[in-house]
């Protein structure tokens, strides 16, 4: 679907023209560290070293070398260099890189960051924040904002190695206590592109933030505390980060043309080597074998130096199976709705007056509000109704109100067509692709966008015959307290994971809609080339959005709980997670207003007070992974690529199901199995002498049997195994999935795992 920024994963094949005239296109070359040589001081030598010995320069070819998250180098080859690196037993796998895009305030307080109850326990946390690093890997950062002021912040903790690293507009002055280190990548992008970077476009070669995306991301997950905030006078109030307490760092992966897996690696390589404790990419994988996912790779390296690893599930939704970065060490984040809302309507002749959301802050079409004439198709094709470039006809639009279909082309696009046009505003109305969610705009002219119900009543208006058609808009400012929410954005992308069924995913949803964060200075709010205006704060929605704000949470955790591995923090944040809405009714999906249901929302929304004392957790290892990925019949050459290790063995009992996952996802084979038994095993954060008892919510379509169905923990850090029996009651005909859950419960704590239950013939 389309948003207010490009955000569709796109792949491709990248070649460029050398200086020595041959055609080249970049790789990613994948060592086994188990065989370099003593002789070598560093990988970085040893990379080069071989590429030398295969008479290829590394001057001319090579590009990065990875050793903190991954082991390997990234370089720029002719193809008869393929076979000769393929054919050397240091080489474990050569994969041609690749282009992500990227995935594009009251949140803190509907998080529940700012009751009263949950004070004390953040004044707490205030203090230990400032020792965690939030990673963000983004567009870079605009230093100058207020949301990265110092403030009274102490130094950075002793083990922080970053740097501030100087570039165009860049100095290392432009760091301090809050913005902790920033640097840039972009020799995989300029390998691919003829050392070109922005061709057409406007932008820094160095961590300076000409998007915008990526201040916002940094600014959502760890922020200052900034009063005033606003976006020309919406969503007023004080904006702050998740953990406004930790410190962030900015690595610029992305730049105009996308994101190249080879930027993206070596920018979690030095993240980890750094010493940052969570890392935050708001950016897409595809769906991807994980040895070959460059994004599952580094964030493995990344877990295993126990860095907390935050994905953005993607924004393909509401199509199923469109989850991107479903590897199980990483936390895959869909995108939930605020109760804040920007009403705006669109007013008819009949009286009608019909709802919609805008975030125009300019003068009125008119200087009264006045009914003005509605046009819809006015161009010699069906283009026009879309809005595209050059479709709309001066002549037929001058004035008037346009009413725009949504898709295609980005919705700020639309408006800028509009106006292009002359006309005096846009209703943009969804279709059933987009289905009843609404995502607020700042166009640039005035706009209200609207659910495909209402944009079907006023295209029906529109086209009917026998008058002259009217319409006036009107905007409604900020609302708060808006009910239902949240609600599962449309676009945020659904499961089942289509890597590996066996693993649910997304493992939750935060705030993703209409987030207010701190801008880049050069960039409009609608991000296009003819905007303007120049603001601090910029409202956007995408899982982009949703991603840092469990990027911070998870600071706040490793915070009150530095001895928390990755996997145990997603635990918490996955088994406290919630799935009623403000009216205490189940989660709704906005794309229909159907119950939504755990392939979108995952475990549910995060909770971080309940987040901060789960009772109970499920903790996963380096080795359960290495067991995990045995179990897909990977190849040992492979396991090594993702896991590092050269000596490691596979267990012979092991499925995908068995990792000791907070969720479960139950894949029946129609003509095999009907009954599967399943393994977890709890660990006990909470007191001494803790007592569990299962329940269990099940589909008629499967039995469940638990046992024990008590569980009793003697002593902190206590683990406890069960096992789960899950037997199909479906007829061969089953298709449509089924959920339910399994919770450990006692008088303090609700441990709860979704459970998703399908069929494949």
């Amino acid at each position: 679907m389309e948003l207010a920024l490009p955000l569709l994963l796109v792949l491709a094949s990248l070649s460029l023209a050398n200086a020595g005239g041959g055609n080249t296109t970049t790789y990613i070359v994948f060592m086994d560290p188990a065989r370099m040589p003593a002789v070598h001081a560093s990988p970085a030598h040893w990379h080069a070293a071989h590429l030398e010995s295969l008479s290829i320069d590394p001057a001319q070819h090579l590009l990065y070398s990875y050793s903190a998250a991954a082991h390997g180098f990234a370089a720029a080859l002719l193809p008869d260099h393929l076979d000769m690196l393929r054919g050397t037993p240091e080489v474990l796998q050569v994969v041609p890189d690749e282009v992500f895009q990227l995935h594009t305030t009251r949140s803190p307080e509907f998080l529940g960051l700012l009751t009263p109850a949950y004070q004390p326990a953040i004044g707490n946390l205030e203090a230990a924040t400032h020792d965690v690093v939030i990673g963000v890997l983004d567009t870079g950062v605009w230093p100058e904002s207020p949301s990265f002021a110092s403030g009274n912040l102490p130094p950075p903790p002793a083990r922080w190695k970053g740097v501030c690293e100087a570039g165009v507009d860049f100095p290392p002055s432009a760091c301090g206590r809050k913005l902790v280190g920033a640097r840039s990548f972009s020799r995989g992008l300029r390998a691919a592109n003829g050392g070109a970077i922005g061709v057409g476009k406007t932008t820094f070669r160095s961590a300076r933030d000409r998007d915008g995306h990526g201040t916002h991301t940094a600014s959502t997950a760890a922020g200052a505390v900034v009063a005033n905030a606003s976006l020309l006078g919406y969503a007023t109030g004080t904006a702050r980060g998740m953990a406004p307490g930790a410190r962030v760092a900015a690595y610029k992966v992305c730049w105009p043309e996308g994101c190249l897996g080879s930027d993206i690696l070596a920018g979690v390589d030095a993240a980890v080597a750094d010493g940052v404790g969570v890392l935050s990419l708001s950016l897409g994988g595809g769906a991807a074998p994980y040895f070959r996912d460059t994004v599952a790779v580094g964030a493995f390296g990344a877990a295993a130096a126990g860095v907390f690893v935050s994905c953005s599930a993607g924004n393909s939704g509401p199509s199923g199976a469109t989850v991107s970065n479903s590897a199980p060490w990483v936390a895959t984040v869909g995108a939930g709705t605020l109760d804040r809302d920007f009403p705006a309507y669109v007013t008819l002749p009949t009286g009608a007056r019909l709802a919609g959301v805008s975030l125009y802050a300019g003068p009125s079409p008119s200087p009264h509000p006045a009914m003005l004439p509605l046009v819809y198709g006015s161009g010699r094709d069906n283009a026009s109704k879309l809005c595209l470039s050059g479709t709309l006809d001066p002549a037929a639009v001058r004035g008037k109100i346009v009413l725009c279909d949504r898709g295609v082309n980005a919705r700020v696009e639309k408006g800028a067509v509009v106006k292009a046009a002359s006309g005096a505003g846009m209703v943009l109305a969804n279709t059933a692709a987009s289905g009843e969610e609404l995502v607020a705009d700042s166009h640039l002219l005035p706009a209200v966008a609207v659910g495909r119900l209402v944009g079907d009543k006023i295209r029906e208006y529109a086209a009917r015959g026998g008058g002259r058609p009217m319409a006036m808009l009107s905007f409604g400012g900020t609302v708060l307290g808006v009910r239902p929410s949240p609600i599962v954005a449309a676009f945020s992308s659904r499961g089942p994971n289509t890597v590996v069924p066996e693993i649910l995913k997304p493992d939750m949803i935060g705030p993703g809609v209409n987030i207010l964060a701190a801008w880049s200075g050069v960039a409009g709010p609608t991000g296009l080339a003819k905007d303007g205006r120049r603001t601090n704060f910029n409202i956007i929605s995408g899982t982009s959005m949703s991603c840092p704000h469990i990027s911070g949470v998870a600071a706040l955790l490793k915070a009150a709980h530095p001895n928390w591995s990755p996997a145990a923090i997603k635990s918490a944040l996955m088994t406290t997670a919630y799935t009623v809405d403000n009216t205490n009714s189940s989660l709704r999906d906005a794309a229909d207003g159907s119950l939504a249901n755990a392939f979108a929302y995952g475990a549910g929304h995060v909770d971080p007070q309940k987040a901060l004392s789960p009772g109970l957790v499920y903790d996963i290892s380096t080795n359960d992974y290495v067991a995990f990925l045995c179990s897909l019949d990977y190849s040992a050459p492979h396991i090594q690529v993702i896991t590092k290790m050269s000596n490691f063995s596979c267990p012979k009992k092991f499925r995908p199901g068995d990792l000791n996952y907070p969720s479960f996802s139950v894949v029946f084979k129609q003509k095999s199995k009907r009954v599967l038994r399943f393994r977890r095993e709890l660990t006990n954060i909470g007191p001494a002498m803790s007592v569990y008892n299962v329940k269990v919510s099940s589909p008629e379509s499967v039995s469940v049997t638990v046992t024990p169905t008590k569980l009793t923990f003697k002593k902190v850090g206590q683990k406890q195994r069960y096992y789960v029996t899950f037997a199909s009651k479906a007829g061969q005909g089953q298709a449509k999935p089924d959920f339910g859950w399994i919770s450990w419960v006692n008088d303090e704590h609700i441990v709860r795992s979704p459970v998703a239950y399908t069929w494949k013939m």
